[in-house]
């Protein structure tokens, strides 16, 4: 294998890597657990507000922090020694979930919270190394190959976590309460395991110049003030890069509905009366579907464009709004599984690779820090906007003095509502989106 492919598979080892964390903890069994295990005996109103505020807080650290990384990371040429510090920072503190014992839900958040810095920070560096190990005409492909790796490794470990769970005894584990707590261990060191394959494969950045920037460990003042002033610098070229800031803006729209449908999933399916078991196969579905899928997705980059490619994700996701809004079964919310997971990763894919090609070269993890602050801050308008429609359906419809069955039944069609309100998100995008011109912006970025 030569250098180039190998850049190129070191740099997809690393969503292989990360994805454990993703479906493992963040998905799967983290906010179950949560809920049976380290809560207990706690105030469950208290310990779920908690939670809420520490997804927050760690969202809010990683979108303000994200800019200024890029822009210290692009003016030391140390993209990559910053991905592996926050990725080895997360997989401790994964590993750290294993000693957090029962009702210790305090603990248990705090934790969470330092891993999901640690997973956002990495991203940020991870995505901005995109463009250093593939060539122009292969940018789709390959943000799609690392997306298709992330869902088959994430979910080939997040099985055999179910199975341990399922059957502990098996895997000489005495009860489901431990095997869980295994599973924490097991994405530590998948994800701190195969992370080593993106140290050894993905060449350091180099500089304008050429050289190699200084060490992690030399970071000095002035370069950390540097950072400061390019992030300022940057934004404002953002505001003159017309191209860059409407692609941005699209992104938002399109992105928030995305990660609406992932967040709220769960919680709709519970609402329909789904048992949780059903939620998580429909989860190990999206991920084995996503991985054929995200690579189909890179193939249609490269022969329709990307544009083309993310209008036709958009579409289908609008398609599963409305099908989710409809549906009664428990065998149609598994098709939506399969409809999420066709589309889920191509979109993401083909969006990282399709904004490679508006940013300037040299300052790409400042770019995608911007990039990665408006990911942190998706899914703040969806959630809002069901819930506001959710109310107000509630309100127009509900009876005066109604009975309980009336209340179930409003309830219900409030909530369904409330999902097909997602629809905006992706419309808006759509129309924000038809206005980017790529080639303008490539011109833009020269």
């Amino acid at each position: 294998m030569d250098d180039k492919k190998k850049a190129v598979w070191g740099w997809a080892a690393y969503d292989w890597a990360n994805s454990a964390f993703a479906t493992t903890v963040m998905a799967g069994f983290f906010p179950i657990f949560f809920k049976q295990f380290w809560s207990y005996g706690a105030d469950v109103n208290t310990s779920t507000a908690m939670l809420g505020f520490g997804n927050s807080a760690a969202s809010l650290i990683i979108a303000l922090m994200a800019p200024i990384m890029g822009a210290i990371a692009d003016k030391g040429s140390i993209r990559k020694k910053f991905l592996i510090f926050f990725a080895y920072f997360g997989a401790l503190m994964t590993a750290c979930l294993f000693i957090v014992q029962k009702g210790e839900w305090a603990l248990a958040i705090f934790i969470y919270t330092a891993g999901i810095i640690g997973f956002s920070g990495a991203n940020i560096f991870y995505d901005s190394l995109l463009p250093s190990v593939a060539d122009e005409n292969k940018l789709d492909y390959v943000s799609s190959l690392g997306f298709s790796m992330g869902y088959l490794g994430g979910g080939l470990l997040f099985s055999i976590n179910v199975l341990m769970t399922l059957m502990p005894e098996r895997f000489g584990l005495p009860d489901a309460a431990s095997a869980v707590r295994f599973s924490f261990l097991t994405v530590a060191l998948w994800w701190g395991g195969f992370s080593i394959l993106t140290i050894m494969w993905v060449p350091e950045n180099k500089d304008d110049k050429g050289k190699k920037g200084p060490d992690a460990s030399s970071i000095s003042i002035k370069i950390i003030i540097e950072g400061f002033r390019q992030f300022f610098e940057t934004l404002k070229k953002i505001r003159r890069r017309k191209t860059v800031a409407l692609f941005l803006l699209a992104y938002w729209f399109y992105i928030d509905g995305v990660d609406t449908i992932i967040r709220m999933a769960v919680d709709y399916g519970l609402s329909l009366g789904f048992e949780s078991n059903d939620l998580i196969v429909a989860l190990l579905i999206t991920q084995f579907v996503g991985f054929p899928a995200a690579l189909v997705f890179g193939r249609l980059g490269e022969k329709w464009g990307p544009k083309k490619s993310i209008y036709l994700a958009i579409f289908v996701y609008m398609g599963i709004t409305i099908w989710g809004a409809m549906m009664t079964e428990k065998h149609e919310f598994y098709i939506l599984a399969v409809a999420v997971g066709l589309v889920q990763g191509g979109i993401q894919a083909l969006s990282r690779s399709y904004y490679a090609r508006l940013i300037p070269k040299g300052q790409e993890a400042e770019y995608y820090g911007f990039y990665n602050m408006l990911g942190k801050f998706a899914a703040i308008i969806g959630p809002t906007l069901m819930g506001i429609v959710g109310l107000a359906a509630r309100r127009i419809l509900m009876p005066p003095s109604p009975t309980a069955a009336q209340i179930e039944a409003v309830g219900m069609l409030a909530s369904r509502w409330s999902i097909a309100s997602v629809i905006i998100l992706f419309i808006i995008g759509a129309v924000l989106f038809y206005f980017t011109d790529e080639e303008k912006g490539r011109a833009e970025a020269l």
